[in-house]
């Protein structure tokens, strides 16, 4: 493994676009279940203030957070920030209530998504939106037909996808091109291992949710003797093993405290040993 290599701070979206490779994503504020705005608004944004001046450049978020509130969070705070960072959103959910999520990848229904993004974040392009599902009822191409227009009229600048198998990426690559990937992805949870894979092969940035998931009673005892030797916390182990695992992974841990951000944030300093990246590998 090449430490070097693997350890460079930036990824370039799309070949073009320079990203630091540790993001935040917005998700958690919101109200609880994901449903409604931010009961501490004021010290969302703090957190928001602090995320850009930390140096975090990539901030991902999606329609159904709220739905809609945080993407108004987010133009609220980062607005006067736009010309030095990337904001990712999403579309292709539906919500009815706290934790309930209704695919809906019907052309009309993403038509909508994404101008309602362009209108909550006032901006006259989406950095990088993302198909947040795939619809199994209708075929990916369809899906993305009004994505792809989006990128003609420059409403669009890159495209990304979540949840998505190899051969979805595929398919839908030749529709429009595609930039990234947002599946599922932890030191406990390796299922997309074949996606993760692919998408460094391709250059594709590969963007693990809940990457914090780890399975405490198998993981437990190997990431805490590596984080002593560290001085480190359980969970920045888990997330410098993600950052050690591959080039083009873009992480993205969420918090509400300032504090807690710059916990997260330090992983990135943390220095594993080929056998310490192996052990937790196992």
């Amino acid at each position: 493994m090449d430490k070097e290599k693997l350890l460079k701070p930036t990824f370039k979206l799309g070949g073009n676009y320079e990203i630091n490779r540790f993001g935040y994503g917005a998700m958690r504020l919101t109200g609880d279940g994901i449903w409604g705005d931010t009961p501490r608004r004021d010290l969302a944004k703090r957190v928001l203030h602090a995320v850009v001046e930390a140096g975090v450049n990539f901030i991902d978020t999606a329609d159904s957070y709220g739905p809609s509130t945080n993407e108004i969070l987010i133009q609220e705070a980062l607005s006067a920030y736009y010309e030095k960072i990337t904001i990712a959103t999403k579309g292709g959910f539906e919500r009815t209530g706290p934790n309930q999520w209704i695919i809906n990848g019907h052309p009309d229904h993403i038509k909508k998504a994404i101008d309602g993004s362009l209108q909550r974040l006032k901006v006259e392009q989406i950095d990088l939106w993302q198909l947040h599902r795939v619809d199994p009822r209708i075929p990916i191409e369809d899906t993305l037909a009004p994505v792809a227009e989006a990128m003609e009229t420059g409403k669009i600048r890159q495209v990304g996808l979540s949840e998505v198998s190899v051969r979805e990426i595929e398919r839908a690559q030749k529709v429009l091109p595609i930039v990234s990937v947002q599946n599922m992805y932890n030191l406990g949870n390796r299922e997309w291992e074949s996606v993760l894979n692919y998408t460094t092969e391709h250059q594709i940035a590969f963007i693990p949710w809940f990457p914090l998931a780890s399975n405490p009673k198998t993981l437990k005892g190997k990431i805490g003797e590596i984080a002593i030797a560290h001085d480190a916390t359980p969970a920045q182990i888990a997330l410098a093993w993600l950052y050690h695992r591959a080039e083009n992974i873009i992480l993205i841990p969420g918090t509400h405290s300032p504090e807690h951000l710059r916990e997260n944030l330090g992983a990135s300093q943390i220095k594993l040993s080929e056998e310490e990246f192996l052990t937790l590998s196992k």
